[in-house]
Parts: C-alpha cells; sequence; structure tokens
C-alpha cells in the first residue's frame, strides 16, 4: 500500500488519509472511446495522494438512496500526487457507469474511499502485461509509472479488444511505446471488420501466439486484468508455458467466488448456527460460525452489494444494528467505521444472532 510518508519534492504538502479523507473533487471529463470516458478528481482540500498503480478507489454515489459502491482502478502514474484519474467503460444497464457518463461533470463532488487493493506490480527483471477490454486501466498505471521513472524495462504489453475502435488509450500506447525502449506492445482486436486497415494481429490470446511472440515467457512475471474468462485463459496459457504460479498476478473486482463452506456435523449444527435479519429486505438467513455473512446471504437470495468477496473493496459494507461478528477485512473499512456500527459481510463470520440495516 502507498506509504504514508511524503515523497521527495513534497515538503510540506499535506498528504491524502484513507482513514479520514473520503470527497474528491472531478476537475476534468475525458473520452477515451465511444463508450469509454476518463474522470479526473482532485482533493477538495489540494491533499495529494499518494497509491500505488495497480490499485483504487470505491465510489458511492448515493443513487436512489441505495447503497452503489464500485470499484474503479486508477489509470494514472502515482508520481502524478496532485490527482487521480479513473478510466470507466459505460456497461449497458448499468446504473453507476451510466450514470458517471452521462452526469459527472467538473466542479462535482462525489463520495470515495481508497486507495484499496493489492494487485501491485512487484519488483522483476521482466514483465508481461495482459488486459482484456476495461482490463487496461490498472496496468496502463503501471506502464505510465514505468515511463515516468525512465528506468530501463523489459515489458512485452499485450492489449486484447472487440475491435480496434475499442481499445482504450490506443494513442497513449502507441506514443508510450516510441518513447520506452525496452515496451513491446502488441494490440489483439477479435474482429477488424471496419478497420480500413489492420496491420496486425487479430483473434483471441493463445498458447500458440505467446509462445511465438514472447519466447522468454516463463522468465517473466505476468500481470493480467480483464473480464473472467481472460483471466482465466491467461492464466492456463501462461501457466502452459512455464510461469511460476508465484508470477502470475490478475485482478478482477467480479471474478471472486462466494466459498461454499463445507457441511458442518451435526454437533456444529446445533452449537454453531445462527439467525442473521435483513431488518430493510424483511429477510433472515441461517448462517453457522464457519461460514461469512455474504456467502449465505448470496445463497438466499437477499440483496447485498459486493465485488472483491475478500475485505478489500468495501463494496458490501452495511451497519450492524445487534449482534458481534469476527471480521478480518483487508483494508476495505476504516477504523472510524467499525467504531460507528459498520462491519464487512464478506469476511465476517457471526459470533451471535444478528440484525443487519440492509
Amino acid at each position: 500500500m502507498a506509504t504514508d510518508l511524503l515523497p521527495a519534492g513534497d515538503a510540506g504538502q499535506v498528504l491524502w488519509n484513507a482513514e479520514t479523507d473520503d470527497t474528491l473533487l472531478c476537475v476534468d471529463v475525458h473520452d477515451e472511446t465511444h463508450d469509454v470516458k476518463s474522470f479526473t478528481f482532485v482533493s477538495p482540500d489540494r491533499k495529494h495522494i499518494a497509491f500505488d498503480a495497480g490499485q483504487y478507489f470505491m465510489f458511492e454515489l448515493g443513487l436512489d438512496n441505495e447503497a452503489d459502491g464500485r470499484c474503479y482502478s486508477i489509470s494514472s502514474s502515482p508520481h502524478r500526487r496532485n490527482a487521480i484519474t479513473i478510466t470507466v467503460k459505460r456497461v449497458p444497464g448499468g446504473k453507476v457507469s451510466n450514470w458517471l457518463h452521462d452526469n459527472l461533470k467538473p466542479d462535482t463532488v462525489v463520495k470515495a474511499s481508497g486507495p484499496l487493493g493489492r494487485f501491485v506490480r512487484p519488483a522483476a527483471a521482466k514483465y508481461i502485461f495482459l488486459s482484456g477490454g476495461s482490463g487496461i486501466t490498472p496496468v496502463m498505471s503501471m506502464v505510465r509509472e514505468l515511463a515516468d521513472t525512465a528506468q530501463p524495462v523489459d515489458v512485452v504489453f499485450i492489449h486484447a479488444g472487440r475491435t480496434p475502435k475499442d481499445f482504450i488509450f490506443r494513442s497513449d500506447l502507441a506514443n508510450l511505446a516510441d518513447r520506452m525502449k525496452g515496451l513491446r506492445l502488441l494490440l489483439l482486436p477479435e474482429d477488424v471488420t471496419n478497420e480500413r486497415s489492420w496491420p496486425g494481429l487479430t483473434g483471441r490470446i493463445s498458447k500458440e501466439l505467446l509462445q511465438v511472440a514472447i519466447p522468454d515467457i516463463a522468465e517473466r512475471v505476468v500481470m493480467c486484468c480483464g473480464p473472467a474468462p481472460f483471466m482465466r485463459a491467461g492464466k492456463s496459457i501462461t501457466g502452459e508455458l512455464g510461469v511460476p504460479a508465484q508470477n502470475y498476478h490478475e485482478e478482477s473486482f467480479e471474478a471472486a467466488v462466494i466459498e461454499e463452506a463445507p457441511a458442518p456435523t451435526t454437533e456444529a449444527v446445533e452449537a454453531n448456527i445462527f439467525n442473521v435479519q435483513f431488518s430493510k429486505q424483511n429477510k433472515s438467513v441461517e448462517v453457522s460460525a464457519d461460514q461469512t455473512v455474504l456467502s449465505c446471504a448470496k445463497k438466499a437470495g437477499v440483496r447485498l452489494p459486493s465485488s472483491c468477496a475478500s475485505g478489500i473493496c468495501g463494496t458490501c459494507k452495511s451497519k450492524l444494528v445487534s449482534g458481534s461478528v469476527d471480521m478480518k477485512h483487508d483494508g476495505g473499512i476504516r477504523q472510524r467505521e467499525i467504531d460507528a456500527g459498520f462491519f464487512l459481510p464478506c469476511c465476517s463470520k457471526p459470533l451471535s444472532d444478528l440484525v443487519i440495516e440492509r
């Protein structure tokens, strides 16, 4: 995670505090493609925001008085400390992405928390940045960071998309590839029907493609982000080509699987089953002491927003009216929120009967 120490050259500059600061001011909106926009934010108090390339912020817009937290990766370089940029694809039927595209303008203040996330580039001599669709955003922050450091790099950047017109940061990537001698760029569209001239390959990532394009693939650290099927393919293919499991890193807010806890024994059923009530939905579920509240709520059809399912993003944050839980979060909730009675159902197991304001 980003340090609270002031970077060189920032003497006297106050830093954003992830525990207490929770509002951002939009200062710019930029069209990236026909359905993707970048939004740039600063602290209303002009605090510098320290983060690691690959991290994200969670935005809570309060639309229709509902919990609508959404996580968006930072696409800008961490060396630009006075502002952050997120890049958002308009999702058909997506409440938050459509609101951002249609309504968010400069001078708008929004509620946000972060930086969050562990999809951070480890130190290595060689990398593969592998992204699909809007999954390019965190790795774009990484390549921009590398460009800003002006140090020698050895990066193969493969970005896949539906068509060339869907490639986010297409011109920026071309410029970076021209500037960075150690950056090799491969754009991989599935379809080029409407492109007058496409000089490169088409199709999807495959074992054959990566084998030819990256002969030394087994020596590289892989940073992968994209839709779940894309990442499954990336993990499988790179593993087959010799990339050690510890050298493969991926990020996806929607890829987390709700765990299936083992069936409890008869004794456990009698001793460790708790009743969990969701007051606003007038629903209740039974949750055993070795299951998370979120996993059982989802299976019972309770409407509960969630994203990472691992205590990182804070999307499922809820008010605990009564009862107690064993919560093992990973930065997705602040101490002052815990003190105010909030908890994360995704990483909390009940210690008693619960009443949750949902």
